[in-house]
């Protein structure tokens, strides 16, 4: 299924896609790293937001 960005909440604000060049830079941005780490981190512990952040605090 295609990212509408005309429509966000729901599942949309609890998943990360690499693909999209304005989510990679918003969660980089709040994550605190970069998009390079941000992407390594999806690869390893999937799309999920919460997973992201804790694999990226137990780093």
């Amino acid at each position: 299924m295609a990212d509408d960005t005309t429509q966000s909440g729901g599942q949309d604000r609890t998943r990360i896609s690499i693909h999209q060049d304005h989510e990679v830079r918003d969660w980089s941005k709040k994550f605190g790293v970069t998009p390079e780490e941000l992407k390594a981190a999806v690869a390893q512990g999937g799309t999920i937001a919460a997973d992201v952040e804790r694999h990226l605090k137990g780093r």
